[in-house]
């Protein structure tokens, strides 16, 4: 039976309450404008599932303790930088149905913004001697910068294979998630295999959740009407990539032909998602996604846990069967 999200939180919802405190009073500043924008960033937090993931994963081992908190606190403040300036460079004037930093102070404020808080969670880190959890968390920015700038770079050419495919989800998606769950691990004193084992759990996730992102742009059974978006912005997803390797040569140039369009109509768009489902795209990710969802379960399963697992378990599921 799958957990709700408020079920998944139950065991470590003391823990988030005490976080969220920690994680706004890193956020401070003593400049009133920027003051004002971490209240607003604050205000508008989507689910919170990374620092669930580093709460629950410390909670495997151990109890949740200082190190955690600031673990947490440090993979918070610097995925919400980078959100922040992906908003600037995807011009995007809204995230999660709020207005973003860009749009309602322009893009140099938000620049500077997301600079701030890169600086906060170093210093957060540094202050605290944390160095394992910073190279841990610095080497996931690092990844994530590599991915993305590896998709644009492909994009252009629209050449990315399946091997590509996965080097830039690793990098860009997952890299963040499996520096959640070893950060999680190393905040309990783990050794450096169960560490590293944590980080494996996390990336075959964070794999999972990717492809679980791309399905919804086809509209499965499970995830509502089709939304085409990553067609429109010319992202190549996993099961565009396998539908474009079954179809025949005339298929495979109209889909491009369309794909490469920087103005599309919802007809040609609603075409590329037909072909998709018709030449099994759908179903091929859906397999993959299982397969990695699998793969995690067995990391899981070969670690020497204290605790129930339950919730972290129900976290998973989760990541693969929300509906948005």
């Amino acid at each position: 039976m799958t957990l709700s999200l408020k079920e998944i939180q139950a065991p470590i919802s003391s823990e988030l309450v005490e976080f969220e405190k920690r994680f706004r009073q890193s956020m401070k500043s003593r400049v009133a404008l920027l003051d004002t924008i971490m209240t607003y960033i604050v205000k508008r937090k989507g689910k919170q599932m990374r620092p669930m993931f580093v709460l629950l994963c410390a909670k495997l081992f151990g109890e949740v303790n200082e190190r955690t908190y600031r673990g947490a606190s440090l993979v918070e403040l610097l995925h919400t930088a980078t959100l922040v300036h992906d908003d600037v460079v995807d011009d995007a004037d809204k995230r999660r149905g709020f207005f973003s930093i860009n749009a309602l102070w322009k893009n140099k404020v938000a620049v500077l913004v997301g600079d701030y808080l890169l600086s906060k969670g170093l210093l957060l880190s540094l202050k605290n001697k944390d160095f394992d959890m910073l190279e841990i968390l610095s080497t996931a920015v690092e990844e994530m910068s590599e991915g993305e700038l590896l998709q644009m770079e492909k994009a252009r050419r629209l050449d990315i294979t399946e091997e590509v495919y996965y080097d830039i989800i690793s990098k860009k998606t997952a890299s963040l998630i499996a520096s959640c769950c070893s950060i999680g691990a190393a905040s309990t004193q783990q050794s450096e295999e169960v560490v590293k084992k944590m980080a494996e759990f996390g990336l075959y996730t964070g794999i999972a959740f990717q492809i679980k992102d791309d399905l919804f742009d086809y509209g499965t059974s499970d995830v509502g009407k089709p939304t085409g978006i990553d067609i429109r912005e010319k992202k190549m997803t996993l099961p565009l990539i396998h539908a474009l390797q079954q179809a025949d040569s005339s298929t495979r140039k109209m889909m491009i032909r369309v794909i490469k369009k920087d103005k599309k109509s919802k007809e040609q768009v609603a075409k590329v998602i037909s072909l998709v489902h018709e030449l099994g795209g759908i179903t091929y990710a859906q397999e993959h996604l299982e397969n990695y969802h699998q793969k995690a379960l067995e990391v899981l399963d070969s670690l020497p846990i204290k605790s129930d697992d339950t919730a972290l378990r129900g976290l998973l599921d989760y990541v693969i069967t929300r509906k948005k």
